[in-house]
């Protein structure tokens, strides 16, 4: 059973299409804060982010929000945060809400939160970091996603293992519980070399 005291959000900074998008950020937010999670997120106070941030903070949890220098003006951070960290670059911002998360959970987004999810995916697929990784499916949004990632692992440029780098649910709560329990898979990609 994983230890799990706070979980890195990615997220989209868009609102997106339909009222489900916002109303899944919220119902994950206040989950977290039920469960005494506290969240780590990219501190951007509108779209989901904003959404997830909100409900979080009003149900009384602690969010931390971290920020490349660029992006720390008026209008971007969350007013409310427990704690920002304001830091250099969009690589020094993922290496630090990895650094300090014991979890990962990918929301609806856009490239951005491909990015830092598809990142976080290799980290664990080297062995780099071994922390568990889900994708709440809101309305399907990820099934694309997903159906590619089993499209590489058909075509062998993903070891079949390493499908098993990520959990996901379309219920926030079974997705948490399925974090708690995540095994990560032995070795890394380069543990089991052909010999040829």
């Amino acid at each position: 059973m994983n230890n799990i005291q706070r979980i890195c959000v990615f997220c989209g900074s868009n609102p997106g299409t339909i009222d489900a998008y916002r109303q899944a950020a919220g119902d994950l937010g206040r989950l977290l804060v039920a469960q005494r999670v506290a969240i780590v997120y990219g501190g951007g106070a509108t779209g989901i982010m904003g959404a997830l941030a909100d409900a979080a903070l009003t149900a009384g949890g602690e969010v931390i929000g971290v920020l490349p220098q660029a992006m720390n003006r008026p209008g971007v951070p969350h007013p409310r945060l427990t704690a920002l960290h304001v830091v250099d670059t969009m690589h020094t911002r993922k290496a630090t809400m990895a650094r300090l998360s014991d979890a990962f959970i990918a929301l609806p987004g856009g490239v951005g939160t491909f990015d830092e999810l598809f990142e976080t995916l290799t980290w664990s697929q080297l062995g780099y970091q071994t922390k568990p990784i889900g994708i709440l499916n809101v309305q399907g949004y990820f099934d694309p996603l997903v159906e590619m990632i089993e499209h590489a692992v058909a075509h062998g440029f993903v070891k079949p293992q390493h499908r098993q780098l990520f959990a996901v649910a379309d219920d926030p709560a079974v997705l948490l519980a399925s974090l708690r329990s995540y095994t990560h898979p032995a070795g890394s990609k380069w543990t089991e070399l052909d010999p040829d």
